[in-house]
C-alpha cells in the first residue's frame, strides 16, 4: 500500500489517498487516537471523484462515531481501465430504461456479476493491507453498495462482522443463493421511491437473507433522498456489533 497524499480535515479527521497496486482508495482516520479503531469499509457504485462528497460525509460520520473508514475504486470505474463487456451491458441498461422497457436478467448478469467477481478479491486484499496499519483493527463493518458486492463480501470474508447494505442497484438472481447463506447481522437501507430500483426485488432479497438478525429501514423518497438521521442509525448498528 502506497500513500499518495495526506491532509487534515476541519473536523479532526486525517484523509489519506492510497494505491494498492493499480487500485486507488481513500482512508479516513481520527487525527488523534490512542487505541486501535475498528474499520468501516464503504462500498459505492464507482467513480471516487464523482462520489467523493458523499463518501467523505459518510466517512466523517463514521470517524466521529469512533471508527476508521476506507473505500476503493471499483474495477472499470474512475481512471481504471474499462471492461468492454460491462460497458456494453451498461449501454443496454441505459437503452432499456430510456425506452421504458424491462431490464432483462441477461443485462443485469452481464453488468453486475463481473464486478462482483473482480471487486471482492480486491476488497479482501485491501482489508489485508489496511488491517496491518497501526491504529486500525477488526472487526470490520461493510457499509454501502453495490449491494451484490456487499452480499458476496458478507458471505466470504470472515473479518466482516456486520453489514449495512444499500438497496438501489440491480441484483442478479443468482445472488439470491449467496444471500440465503449470509448469517451476519444486517441492516438494509431502502428508498421506497427509488426510480432505478426494483422495489419488489429488494424486498424479496431482504426476505432471502439467512441472517437471524436483520433490519429493514425503508424511507420515502428517491435514490438520493436518504434522510440524514439514517447515518446515526447506521452508527448505532455498528456500535452494537463492532465495539
Amino acid at each position: 500500500m502506497h500513500f499518495t497524499s495526506e491532509r487534515r480535515l476541519d473536523d479532526h479527521v486525517v484523509e489519506r489517498r492510497f494505491t494498492l497496486g493499480d487500485i486507488p482508495g481513500i482512508l479516513w482516520t481520527p487525527a488523534s487516537s490512542t487505541a486501535p479503531t475498528p474499520l468501516i469499509f464503504m462500498g459505492h457504485p464507482g467513480g471516487l471523484d464523482m462520489m467523493y462528497s458523499r463518501l467523505s460525509a459518510r466517512a466523517r460520520s463514521s470517524v466521529a462515531a469512533g471508527y476508521c473508514a476506507a473505500t476503493v475504486e471499483l474495477p472499470g470505474s474512475g481512471e481504471r481501465p474499462r471492461f468492454a463487456d460491462v460497458e456494453a451491458a451498461r449501454a443496454d441498461l441505459r437503452h432499456a430504461i430510456t425506452a421504458g422497457e424491462p431490464v432483462s436478467d441477461d443485462v443485469v448478469d452481464r453488468l453486475v456479476l463481473p464486478l462482483v467477481e473482480k471487486s471482492v478479491p480486491e476488497c479482501q486484499a485491501t482489508l489485508d493491507a489496511l488491517l496491518m496499519l497501526p491504529g486500525i483493527c477488526g472487526p470490520v463493518g461493510y457499509s454501502g453498495g453495490v449491494i451484490s458486492i456487499g452480499i458476496r463480501l458478507a458471505l466470504v470474508e470472515p473479518r466482516i462482522a456486520a453489514a449495512l447494505l444499500f438497496a438501489g442497484s440491480f441484483v442478479p438472481r443468482s445472488m439470491f443463493d449467496d444471500a440465503r447463506q449470509v448469517t451476519i447481522p444486517l441492516q438494509v437501507l431502502l428508498q421506497w421511491d427509488d426510480e432505478g430500483n426494483d422495489r419488489q426485488m429488494a424486498l424479496d432479497l431482504y426476505d432471502a437473507f439467512g441472517s437471524t438478525e436483520k433490519t429493514l429501514h425503508a424511507n420515502m423518497g428517491g435514490h438520493t433522498g436518504v434522510p440524514a438521521y439514517e447515518g446515526d442509525a447506521g452508527n448505532r448498528f455498528f456500535d452494537r456489533h463492532l465495539k
